[in-house]
């Protein structure tokens, strides 16, 4: 199987290849050629085993430059019980009969992104060598709050690469700041961005599509690489947590095989989201995928009229991984529904970059209404709904669940559609104290690394380990950049 751009589909690598560059030279997104499909005996096979053997079955469908054996090596180190503190990864929490939440936050920075990033590394590095790339190859990163750690975690002294992630200033949680700041390895740095999330993201793209750097960079002795949801090996450890939640519920007698679930997916960039629909695709049992945003509702309204529009207010959120105005990933999608029209895709993308808008065709409209509900939440909703699940299910939750509880219960109210739903929690609640402490009540929040000691007594939940040692760690880095300057950040890095 091999990988073509979204903007020119004659472009076309291997799967390490697309993994090793990680965007396309053109500025679209490598995606795979063919879709392979499960059957319900595969699903019916993987119910029995535990999430690391899941993962290796469903990503070799995709990696066929990679044995079993290697991807069997990666989950063993990436899913481990040094780094997961629940044996099954990636666990269901039942609320009610037909609703459940899928916890994604065990791993080693309290995020989902872990569920890719302790991965990725693995498949980068067999990447080179398979490719013979003498280069040392740098990461470069834009993070709107939980990438950047779990990309500065996963990458950490890892040979032949150095990771560089930039993070708005002022755009993500004081515990999320602290994780990047104090991060530990040699070969890593971290610099915030004057602006927001879609700055930073923008400015990475065009270090990578500019010749010249790359140019420079080459001579030095390094190629650029990402680490974002851009890069298919990203996006491909995604897909098991969905499939490996439907056979959850069929362990749990909660379905039988062939009925369909529904998952709500809070997402920004459009990748969580994305990884999902690639899912039913490949014949995952999917029903409705409920979309689910913030106040910055660009996604919902494209999902409700076809029109892609960031001219609007950005707002900065309790809910920071989805302050996002220009979803990446909604690229691909754009690419499957249109039967890979290169040149259509390529035309969007164009239309955005120069007015910051373009619209589907009627037919692209009917298909997203027909796949997609989309809804968004605002930031006082997002709190009554911390609340409110706290007290009637003893069950604490981050504001990015907490917005994609609200959409699946306004999806359920318009339709009427009580089939068994699965809710992505997307980040543990103490990476975000403040807000959870405020939803709760608390008047009067600790500054900082005290709120985690706050947030314990209040619930009586234990914070997770890595984010209860924060309070050691030593600060690394502080310096803060206008967007214009991130590409000498790059070269000062890789001198």
């Amino acid at each position: 199987m091999n990988y073509v751009s979204t903007r020119n589909k004659t472009v076309s690598l291997t799967a390490s290849q697309a993994i090793a560059q990680g965007l396309a030279r053109d500025g679209g997104l490598l995606t795979p050629e063919v879709f392979p499909k499960i059957t319900p005996a595969m699903l019916e096979d993987w119910k029995g085993k535990p999430y690391g053997q899941r993962a290796v079955a469903v990503m070799k469908l995709f990696l066929e430059d990679f044995s079993e054996e290697e991807l069997t090596g990666f989950t063993q180190a990436g899913y481990s019980a040094e780094k997961f503190d629940d044996s099954r990864v990636a666990p269901l929490h039942t609320l009610n009969d037909n609703t459940h939440c899928l916890e994604l936050w065990h791993g080693p920075t309290s995020a989902f992104k872990d569920m890719a990033l302790q991965i990725l590394p693995h498949l980068l590095s067999a990447s080179l060598v398979k490719n013979r790339e003498e280069k040392t190859v740098c990461i470069l990163v834009a993070t709107s709050g939980d990438t950047g750690k779990a990309a500065l975690e996963g990458f950490k002294d890892v040979d032949r690469t150095k990771i560089l992630v930039f993070y708005p200033k002022d755009g993500v949680s004081e515990v999320q700041a602290l994780q990047m700041k104090t991060q530990e390895g040699g070969n890593v740095g971290v610099c915030a961005v004057h602006g927001n999330f879609d700055d930073a993201q923008t400015g990475v793209k065009i270090l990578f599509s500019d010749e010249k750097l790359r140019a420079d960079l080459a001579e030095r002795g390094y190629f650029l690489s990402s680490a974002n949801s851009i890069n298919w090996g990203r996006i491909l450890p995604q897909l098991v947590y969905y499939i490996s939640a439907y056979c959850d519920l069929l362990n749990a007698g909660k379905i039988q095989m062939g009925d369909k679930v529904n998952y709500c997916v809070p997402t920004g960039n459009f990748g969580n989201i994305l990884a999902c629909w690639y899912a039913k695709q490949m014949g995952l049992p999917v029903g409705k995928l409920i979309c689910a945003s913030n106040s910055n509702n660009v996604l919902t309204e494209f999902i409700d009229t076809g029109v892609y529009d960031k001219n609007r207010p950005f707002h900065t959120t309790m809910s920071p991984s989805m302050d996002i105005l220009v979803s990446s990933n909604l690229e691909r999608l754009l690419f499957a529904l249109t039967n890979q029209d290169d040149q259509a895709v390529a035309g969007y993308m164009k239309q955005l970059s120069e007015t910051g808008r373009y619209e589907v065709t009627d037919e692209l409209k009917a298909r997203l209404k027909e796949e997609f509900f989309g809804g968004f939440c605002d930031e006082a909703k997002t709190s009554e709904v911390i609340a409110k699940v706290w007290k009637e299910h003893n069950y604490l939750i981050d504001p990015h669940t907490a917005v994609a509880y609200q959409v699946m219960e306004e999806y359920r109210a318009a339709s009427g559609d009580r089939t068994q739903t699965v809710f992505v929690s997307t980040a543990s609640p103490f990476k975000f104290c403040d807000s959870v402490l405020t939803s709760l009540g608390v008047e009067e929040v600790r500054p900082g690394i005290e709120a985690l000691d706050q947030l314990n007594q209040v619930t009586g939940r234990p914070a997770p380990g890595p984010l209860a040692a924060l309070r050691d760690k030593e600060i690394r880095f502080e310096e803060h950049v206008d967007k214009e300057q991130m590409m000498d950040v790059v070269l000062t890095m890789l001198k």
